[in-house]
């Protein structure tokens, strides 16, 4: 019986290494197939080209490859995102860990939750065909294509991902802190702001720093209502093309596959890759040095 247990034991031992070992494969994939293409592509274009130049024009007569315009388009959508996601998230998850009854909670967070399963292109539409023409009736001469739409689509998007992370951050800190608080003669706002929120900021910004790299990745709802058009600009009313909106335009099919228009978005993508990659390194360092502090 000891010996079955032992086989048992090591066989599920195994599986979990090579389930491990695939998500180690898989990545070094991705790295080596986005660095075959992007090192044929500097071997045509000068990367400090790439790198600062204002004009992104790969699929014109005259080609130019200067990422600064996709760059400034993805980051202006997500930091409309953020502006909208990061205060409301952090606002809810306040208010159903403190004030919410637990009945009111059990409903409301499966439904926020339900935000983050909603498909990606619902939001495109949603955005273009909702949210653009409500803005136009308060913003006169706004474009029926703009980086405000998207972005706070992109937004409620990923409203779930900071109030859930957030919600569990706020619910692992002492009940002693509350206690405290509240014996010192703070009222449950000071509490939650003041106390809580501090306690738990290592959970929050986590979840700040994951959210944001989703809205980096975010394709179909700047696909479908920023305009695709690349342009050096940080004005939320005008059209934009982000990264991730570039390398669907190309990847059409329209484009040959051994051109250099083609291997364009490889550089593309492994610049979003890096981005995302040291967000995602920034956040577990945050994490690992909070609880190498509180241990």
């Amino acid at each position: 019986m000891a010996l079955s247990s032992r086989k048992t034991e090591k066989l599920m031992q195994g599986v979990m290494f090579m389930c491990s070992l695939l998500s180690i494969v898989t990545t070094v994939g991705i790295i080596i197939v986005l660095l075959a293409d992007t090192w044929r592509f500097f071997g045509e274009v000068s990367i400090v080209e790439f790198i600062t130049g204002t004009t992104w024009t790969p699929l014109f007569e005259n080609k130019q490859f200067g990422i600064l315009p996709l760059l400034s388009g993805t980051l202006l959508t997500t930091g409309i995102a953020c502006l909208l996601a990061v205060p409301v998230g952090i606002t809810i998850a306040v208010y159903l860990n403190e004030y919410a009854s637990p009945k009111f909670t059990a409903v409301v967070k499966p439904i926020l939750e339900v935000l983050a399963a909603v498909p990606t292109v619902v939001y495109g539409f949603f955005a273009l065909q909702f949210v653009t023409p409500l803005l136009q009736q308060f913003i006169p001469g706004l474009a029926g294509f703009n980086a405000l739409s998207p972005g706070l689509v992109m937004g409620l998007m990923i409203i779930p991902y900071i109030t859930s992370l957030s919600e569990d951050a706020l619910r692992a800190v002492p009940n002693s802190l509350r206690e405290a608080s509240y014996g010192l003669g703070a009222n449950r706002f000071q509490t939650a702001f003041k106390v809580l929120v501090p306690a738990a900021s290592s959970g929050i910004v986590v979840s700040v720093i994951l959210a944001i790299s989703r809205a980096l990745g975010e394709t179909m709802i700047v696909a479908i209502a920023a305009g695709q058009e690349p342009r050096l600009t940080f004005n939320p009313l005008h059209a934009v093309e982000t990264i991730t909106t570039y390398i669907v335009q190309v990847s059409m099919g329209d484009v040959p596959q051994d051109s250099i228009e083609y291997r364009s978005i490889f550089a593309a993508g492994i610049t979003l890759f890096v981005f995302t990659f040291l967000l995602n390194n920034l956040s577990f360092w945050i994490r690992k040095k909070y609880q190498q502090r509180y241990e």
